[in-house]
């Protein structure tokens, strides 16, 4: 049984081993799960799953495995008499309920009869007396007036059914999660660079060991400086006008940021990166910074990061006078591959969802100047992005 339930989680997605497997198997020989089903939820996704995005994974696996008619032969095969579930099902139906069961054949009579009819049927259907469809008479559907038949999803508004069959709506985690500060920052976690540089002292449990030994028994305690991150970090971030809508976002990756990395510098720009940006956005008429200087002041193996949505005029990034603020002698395409040729790792996180990015000739050019360095700005690009740097 556990066996056909493993292959269901590899099939959906889950990067489960055997060796879990068999964990599961002797936690389940120890008895720490027993006769009760939310117990073995748990015990199985905490000894099955090492990533909590893959929850969601696991439980259409799950649900697609024991919640299923189909189950039914895995739990004959596993030797549980098909007597005793029918008397745990029907715990559950009132007498009135059951004796609607049986005007119809019995449970097994109706399930059969519903499939059939599902085989038969081409389209919607919303009325009538035999069709699985709405506000009906079929014993077949929902929001029907038939108090022996099978449910099909919604809520059921005017009669209890015997049975409701839904297919559950799911959305995975992984991949496509709205991002908050907690995510980004275990995200950016993987672009770590730690070396014992730092002022503060930290104690050496190994050196006290060797030396306390080496003491005949003496204590004799060592410090070493304390580990830190030494990577180093320039992020540019686009505000204003299309980026609007992801301030939120913006300010969650901003955030981060500045717990995570140490050696962090930063500074704003407007749909495209020109000769001039600025640290204030309250100032930026008056106190911007030579974009030449930022290239000569900040050395090669800084990793940049450019967060924008990419989405404007394509002349904006193609001609020179091609800002819509000011005059730029020279155009965006050319400053960006300066950044592109001057830095060892740069990449572009882009908010807008990935599947859209064909349809846009701006976010193709951006694309393409840094040849195809563009991640989406959600927990798997993200993820993605900082290993990109960490090469």
């Amino acid at each position: 049984m556990l066996i056909n339930l493993f292959k269901t989680l590899k099939e959906t997605g889950v990067p489960c081993t055997l060796r879990e497997l068999l964990d599961l198997i002797k936690g389940l020989e120890h008895q720490i799960a027993f006769a009760n089903i939310n117990d073995f939820y748990y015990l199985s996704r905490s000894i099955l799953v090492k990533d909590e995005k893959h929850y969601d994974k696991f439980d259409r696996a799950f649900d697609i495995y024991f919640k299923g008619l189909e189950t039914l032969d895995d739990v004959i095969q596993a030797m549980i008499p098909d007597e005793w579930l029918r008397k745990e099902f029907e715990k559950f139906l009132t007498e009135e309920e059951l004796k609607n069961i049986k005007s119809m054949g019995g449970l097994e009579k109706l399930l059969d009869e519903f499939k059939k009819r599902l085989e038969e049927q081409k389209g919607k259907h919303e009325g009538g007396n035999k069709w699985v469809g709405t506000a009906g008479t079929s014993p077949y559907g929902n929001d029907g007036v038939n108090p022996e038949g099978v449910r099909v999803g919604g809520e059921g508004k005017q009669n209890k059914a015997v049975k409701v069959w839904q297919q559950r709506d799911y959305r995975n985690l992984d991949d496509s999660i709205e991002l908050g500060t907690r995510n980004i920052k275990i995200a950016l976690r993987r672009l770590r660079k730690f070396v014992r540089e730092s002022r503060e002292d930290e104690f050496d449990l190994d050196g006290t060991i060797k030396s306390t030994a080496k003491n005949a028994g003496l204590l004799d305690i060592k410090m070493i400086p304390e580990k830190t991150n030494a990577v180093k970090v320039l992020v540019l971030f686009d505000v204003g006008g299309s980026m609007d809508p992801h301030v939120k976002i913006c300010e969650e990756l901003f955030s981060a940021c500045k717990t995570e990395f140490k050696n962090l510098e930063y500074f704003y720009f407007h749909n495209f990166i020109y000769e001039t940006v600025w640290k204030d956005n309250r100032r930026r008429h008056n106190e911007r910074m030579e974009t030449t200087d930022i290239l000569h002041k900040y050395s090669s193996d800084y990793k940049i990061i450019f967060v924008g949505d990419a989405t404007m005029a394509p002349y904006e990034i193609t001609n020179a006078g091609g800002s819509i603020e000011h005059w730029n002698e020279e155009p965006g395409s050319l400053w960006m591959k300066k950044f592109f040729n001057n830095y060892e790792r740069l990449i572009w996180l882009n908010p807008v969802p990935e599947d859209h990015w064909d349809y846009s000739a701006s976010i193709d050019l951006s694309r393409s100047l840094i040849e195809d360095q563009m991640f989406p700005l959600t927990l798997k690009g993200l993820e993605d992005g900082m290993s990109f740097l960490t090469k």
